[in-house]
C-alpha cells in the first residue's frame, strides 16, 4: 500500500464523517462541552493529569493497580501492565497509534506528551474491551490531552492561561510549562508548551552521579475546536525536540529527536446513536549515538511516519442494549540505517542499512455488545479482526569486502534473498460480566483472547555480528538480539476476577487476580555465543515459546478522619504481584515485578494539602537466566509532599526517597554506562537518591 493510497483512504474517512449533514442542525443553545471520562471497566483505572514534578509523564501512573514501570531515559520510562510491557501494550495517545520508531525503543508515546497537557489516562490490563484493542496481549493505555475549552452564552469570551515550573534538587532538572487559551461558545484557540532540563542523577547512599542520566526536551502544540450543537471537531498540531537523553541501560544514547503531528477528530450525536472519527500523522525523525559521558561513538538513525485513521460508532438498541462497531488503520513506514564511522574498520566504509523502507499496516474491525441485563448485572461481549501486513527492503552491511564483517556479509545476502512479505491475520474475542451486590460489593468476570504480530526490529533485525546484534536491543541488559522473520503473533487467553467492596467514601477493597496464557510468546533464545569482557554479554534470538503468566493487584482506601479542625485524613494502597515462566525453557520471564506497593497517607485543611508516602519492594530473586538478568535487594522509601492553592496560585513543595536510600529498581536493568567506564562486573541499575521539589503554578 503506497503513502499516497493511505493518505487518500483517511481523508476520504474523515471527509465522509464531516459531511454537511452532520452539521445540517444547530442547536438553540451552544452548551460548553465536557469530555466524557472513558468508560469504566473492572479493569481499567483512570487517573487524572496535570502538572508533575517529572517530565515523564509516564509517572503519572505510577500509583495505579497492575501497573509498573521499566526504567528507560529520563523521559521514557515504559508502562508494564501485569508484567507485559512496551510493545505488548496498545497506547493510544489522543487515539493515535505512534510507534517507538528505535531499535532501542528509547521514545514511547508518552514521551511526546508533557504531563501538564495530560486530561486523563486510562489503564485497562488484561481483559480489554475489543473496542479499545487490537494488536497487543498486555492491555490499553488511553491518553488523552486536556479537552478544548469553551465559553457560555453567559459570558461569550473565555480566556484562560496557566505557567507552571519545578525545580528538582537531585538532578538540577527544571520544568516549564504553561497553556493559553482564547474561546467562543462555539470556537475554541489553544497553545500549550514545555521546556525540561535534567542533569545526571546522584544515587543514594553516596551521592555518586549516575553516567548517561541527562535529558532535554521541548514540545509545542495547537489546538483548534469547534462546537454547534451536539457536534465537535478537534484539531491539534505540534512538534516536540528532544536534543539528547541520556540511557544508562543501554549501550546508546538519543541524541536527537524531532516530531511532528496533525491530529483530526470529529464527534457527533445522531437520532441513531454517535460518531467518533479520527485522522492523524505522526513523523519521526531519530538520532542515537553515545553522549560524552558514556564515550565512543556510532552514529544510527531512524525515520518513521504514522499514519492512521480510526471510526468508532456507538448504537443504542433500546434501553438496555449497546452496539458499538468500528474500523480503524495504522501504516507504518521506517527506515533505520547507521552512517560510517571515519577510520573504523567494524563501522565502515559505508553506511549499515538495518530496515530499508519496512513498512506495517494494520487493519482492525471490530464489533461489541453491552447489555444491561437487571439495574445490577450487566455483560459486555466483543469480536474483532486485525489483518497486519509487513514487509521491507534490502539492507547491506557496513562493508561488502571485510572479512571482519564476514558474519554480517553473509546475513545480509540471505536475508535480501528471502521473501520478506509477511501477513497475519488476527482475532480477539472479550466477554465480560459485572454484578452489583446492593450498593457495597461489586463482582467481575472476564475472559479475553488478545494477539499481537511481531514488530519490525522483532521480524527484520537481520544482522548476526556482535555488534549489529548489541544495537537491537530495547531491553535495559545490554545484550545483542537478532530478528527472526518466521516468528508468529503472540495469542494470549486471559481470565481475570474482580472483587470490589466499598462502602461510599469510608472504606474500599478491590482485589484482582488474574492468569494468562500466551501461545507464541516472543521470548529470545541463547544462540550459545557471548561477547564483551569476561563473555558477560550474550547473543540471542526471538523466537515463538508459550509463556504463563499470574498474579493479583489489591487497592483499597479509608477514611481515618472527615471535617472539623483537622481536615481531612485518609489512608490509600496498593500492591502487586506477578509471576511468569517460559513453559519451553522453563526459565523466569524477564523484567518481572516482585512483590511491591505503596502506602500513602493524605491530609487536607481547606486548601493546603499533605501526603506521606511509603514505596517498596521485596528482593527480585525470580530472574531471567538466559538474559543474566540481575537480581536486585528489597527497599523501603518514604516521600513527602505539601502543597497550598491561593486563588490563581499554587505552590508544591515535596522531598523523594527522604532517608536517601541506596536501591536498585527491579525493573531498572543494567547500569551499562558506569560498566563501559569503570569496568569489572556488570550490575543492576542504581535509583536516584534524596531529592527536594518546589513548584509554582500561576492560572487565570
Amino acid at each position: 500500500m503506497t503513502d499516497h493510497l493511505l493518505r487518500s483512504t483517511a481523508l476520504a474517512a474523515l471527509t465522509l464523517a464531516l459531511t454537511p449533514a452532520a452539521w445540517a442542525e444547530e442547536a438553540t443553545s451552544l452548551p460548553t462541552v465536557v469530555v466524557e471520562a472513558p468508560a469504566e471497566t473492572p479493569f481499567g483505572t483512570t487517573t487524572e493529569g496535570g502538572t508533575a514534578t517529572t517530565a515523564d509523564s509516564a509517572r503519572l501512573l505510577s500509583s495505579t493497580p497492575g501497573v509498573t514501570l521499566q526504567a528507560g531515559g529520563a523521559l521514557s520510562s515504559l508502562p508494564v501492565l501485569n508484567g507485559l510491557a512496551d510493545e505488548r501494550v496498545r497506547l493510544l495517545l489522543d487515539g493515535m497509534t505512534v510507534t517507538n520508531a528505535c531499535p532501542n525503543h528509547m521514545i514511547p508515546a508518552l514521551s511526546y506528551i508533557d504531563a501538564g497537557r495530560i486530561g486523563q489516562i486510562q489503564a485497562i490490563a488484561g481483559v480489554t474491551p475489543v473496542s479499545l484493542g487490537g494488536d497487543s496481549i498486555a492491555g490499553t493505555i488511553v491518553v488523552e490531552p486536556a479537552a478544548p475549552l469553551f465559553a457560555t452564552p453567559d459570558k461569550p469570551v473565555l480566556s484562560t492561561g496557566r505557567l507552571s515550573t519545578f525545580f528538582r534538587s537531585n538532578t538540577s532538572g527544571l520544568t516549564v510549562s504553561g497553556d493559553l487559551t482564547l474561546a467562543t461558545p462555539d470556537m475554541s484557540w489553544s497553545y500549550a508548551g514545555s521546556w525540561s532540563r535534567d542533569m545526571d542523577y546522584h544515587r543514594g547512599g553516596d551521592g555518586k552521579a549516575v553516567r548517561s542520566t541527562e535529558a532535554q526536551t521541548y514540545d509545542h502544540n495547537f489546538t483548534f475546536g469547534l462546537q454547534r450543537g451536539s457536534d465537535r471537531l478537534t484539531i491539534r498540531a505540534g512538534l516536540t525536540r528532544t536534543p539528547y537523553e541520556g540511557f544508562p541501560n543501554q549501550r546508546m544514547d538519543l541524541t536527537d529527536n524531532k516530531s511532528h503531528y496533525l491530529n483530526a477528530r470529529y464527534e457527533g450525536e445522531f437520532d441513531w446513536g454517535s460518531l467518533d472519527s479520527r485522522l492523524y500523522w505522526h513523523h519521526t525523525s531519530h538520532e542515537m549515538d553515545m553522549l560524552a559521558d558514556k564515550g565512543g561513538a556510532m552514529p544510527m538513525n531512524t525515520r518513521a511516519n504514522d499514519y492512521g485513521y480510526s471510526l468508532a460508532a456507538t448504537i443504542p438498541l433500546g434501553e438496555i442494549d449497546t452496539l458499538r462497531v468500528g474500523n480503524e488503520l495504522h501504516y507504518l513506514g521506517l527506515n533505520d540505517w547507521w552512517p560510517p564511522v571515519a577510520g573504523s574498520m567494524m563501522m565502515g566504509p559505508e553506511t549499515y542499512v538495518n530496515i530499508n523502507d519496512g513498512r506495517r499496516v494494520r487493519i482492525g474491525t471490530y464489533g461489541e455488545w453491552q447489555r444491561q441485563w437487571t439495574s445490577a448485572l450487566r455483560s459486555e461481549i466483543g469480536v474483532r479482526n486485525d489483518v497486519v501486513l509487513m514487509d521491507t527492503g534490502e539492507v547491506r552491511p557496513y562493508s561488502w569486502t571485510a572479512m571482519m564483517q564476514a558474519a554480517d556479509i553473509a546475513a545480509a545476502n540471505a536475508f535480501n534473498a528471502m521473501d520478506r512479505s509477511r501477513t497475519d491475520i488476527n482475532f480477539d474475542a472479550t466477554g465480560l460480566l459485572s454484578y452489583d451486590v446492593g450498593s457495597d460489593a461489586t463482582y467481575a468476570l472476564g475472559l479475553a483472547r488478545k494477539t499481537r504480530s511481531p514488530s519490525l526490529y522483532e521480524r527484520y533485525s537481520w544482522g548476526q555480528g556482535n555488534m549489529a546484534a548489541a544495537m537491537n536491543n530495547w531491553y535495559g541488559d545490554a545484550n545483542g538480539y537478532l530478528g527472526n522473520p518466521d516468528l508468529d503473533p503472540e495469542v494470549a487467553y486471559t481470565l481475570g476476577i474482580s472483587a470490589d467492596w466499598h462502602r461510599g467514601s469510608a472504606w474500599r477493597v478491590k482485589v484482582t487476580p488474574y492468569v494468562s496464557y500466551v501461545d507464541g510468546f516472543i521470548d529470545a533464545d541463547p544462540t550459545g555465543r557471548t561477547f564483551g569482557p569476561g563473555g558477560q554479554f550474550v547473543v540471542l534470538r526471538f523466537a515463538n515459546h508459550d509463556a504463563l503468566l499470574y498474579g493479583v493487584d489489591v487497592s483499597g482506601s479509608l477514611s481515618l478522619a472527615k471535617g472539623g479542625a483537622f481536615g481531612d485524613l485518609d489512608l490509600s494502597g496498593t500492591a502487586g504481584l506477578v509471576m511468569g515462566e517460559n513453559r519451553d525453557t522453563h526459565d523466569d520471564l524477564y523484567h518481572l515485578a516482585p512483590l511491591h506497593g505503596r502506602i500513602a497517607l493524605d491530609h487536607r485543611l481547606g486548601d493546603w494539602s499533605n501526603a506521606l508516602e511509603l514505596v517498596g519492594s521485596v528482593t527480585k530473586d525470580q530472574v531471567n537466566d538466559a538474559r543474566n538478568e540481575p537480581e536486585t535487594p528489597g527497599y523501603a522509601l518514604v516521600n513527602f509532599r505539601t502543597a497550598y492553592q491561593w486563588p490563581g496560585v499554587r505552590v508544591e513543595a515535596g522531598v523523594e526517597n527522604l532517608f536517601d536510600q541506596r536501591y536498585y529498581d527491579p525493573l531498572g536493568g543494567v547500569d551499562f554506562s558506569d560498566f563501559k567506564i569503570e569496568g569489572g562486573a556488570i550490575r543492576a541499575l542504581p535509583g536516584e537518591g534524596r531529592s527536594f521539589t518546589v513548584g509554582l503554578t500561576l492560572t487565570y
